[in-house]
């Protein structure tokens, strides 16, 4: 019964030796995938192999990193709202380029599309604390321009793009006007015992019930689910139910965390959507979501604002004459 016991104990600790030897050397490579199996770190087709409209932007992280992104217009002179899109997290903003140009046609926007540190043409080797900076430094340059309307910032994320995006649009409730979720996860930490099933009993979250004794090693916990909480933003949730990668609960949860504080919150299903291809199964109605969420939460407020002002202008000029 005691030499049973031990090897009992053995097994367990050479199970958690494992998970943190596995932890510590490759978990960066584990979520972070600049480069696809078969594919180099370039970009495959540029915006104008689709004919789009784009300039190369370059940028400076708040920590010297230069970054490269596009910026995409509809048309030259488009006032409608910017996307502030950010991917998944393998690949790179070049395999998004399909989806893209659907989105500039449905939506009547433009799309500033940010390569993450290590990405792209992007300089540097990725990490929470980096990308949350290189977010900030698109929101930054965004924020600055005087072509787009920067009271219509509208940032959108799928998978770990949904990570990013959540803290950049908590952290900016003065500069992004509303945020759009697809198929993202509660965080990393949950992530780790959907990838690697053994784990889950040493990593998890906030509602993990196992003893989360790892949780220390991982170096990018991307916690959505303490960050969509404390967002003032109106939230627009796109789930996948056959999402392959990300248990559809995760963004249930999601919602029901920020449906608790955020009145202007709403959750939209598309039965057939795997984690990749929600934006092509959902078909119109996914677009339609979408435009309906921009109308209520983004347009009619501007429109509202702008003719207040109208009605202002008038009456000044009434009382003049």
């Amino acid at each position: 019964m005691v030499s049973f016991v031990n090897a009992l104990l053995y097994g367990v600790g050479g199970i958690v030796m494992a998970g943190m030897a596995l932890l510590v050397a490759f978990q960066e490579k584990l979520v972070y995938v600049p480069v696809l199996p078969g594919l180099t770190k370039s970009y495959s087709i540029t915006p104008s192999r689709l004919r789009l409209i784009y300039e190369d932007v370059w940028l400076r992280s708040s920590d010297g990193v230069r970054l490269h992104a596009w910026f995409i217009k509809l048309f030259p002179d488009c006032r409608g709202p910017t996307i502030l899109f950010f991917q998944e997290n393998a690949g790179n903003i070049a395999h998004r380029l399909e989806m893209v140009r659907i989105m500039l046609q449905r939506l009547h926007c433009n799309v500033f599309m940010l390569s993450y540190r290590g990405y792209g043409e992007s300089d540097g080797y990725p990490s929470q604390h980096g990308i949350t900076r290189d977010a900030q430094a698109a929101l930054e340059h965004l924020s600055q321009r005087t072509d787009i309307d920067t009271t219509r910032i509208v940032v959108f994320g799928r998978s770990l793009g949904g990570a990013v995006g959540a803290v950049l649009t908590k952290n900016n409730p003065d500069k992004v006007a509303a945020l759009i979720l697809e198929n993202t996860f509660t965080s990393i930490l949950d992530m780790a015992g959907v990838l690697l099933p053994f784990l889950k009993w040493f990593i998890g979250g906030s509602g993990s019930k196992g003893p989360r004794i790892l949780n220390f090693l991982v170096r990018s916990p991307w916690s959505t689910i303490d960050v969509v909480g404390e967002i003032k933003q109106p939230i627009l949730f796109l789930s996948g139910l056959q999402d392959e990668m990300v248990p559809p609960s995760h963004m249930q949860m999601l919602y029901a965390k920020a449906a608790a504080r955020n009145k202007h919150c709403k959750f939209v299903e598309f039965p057939t959507g795997m984690h990749m291809d929600t934006w092509l199964a959902g078909g119109d109605q996914y677009w339609r979501s979408i435009q309906e969420f921009l109308a209520e939460h983004v347009r009619k407020k501007k429109e509202s604002e702008t003719s207040g002002n109208d009605n202002v202008l008038k009456f000044i000029s009434l009382r003049s004459s």
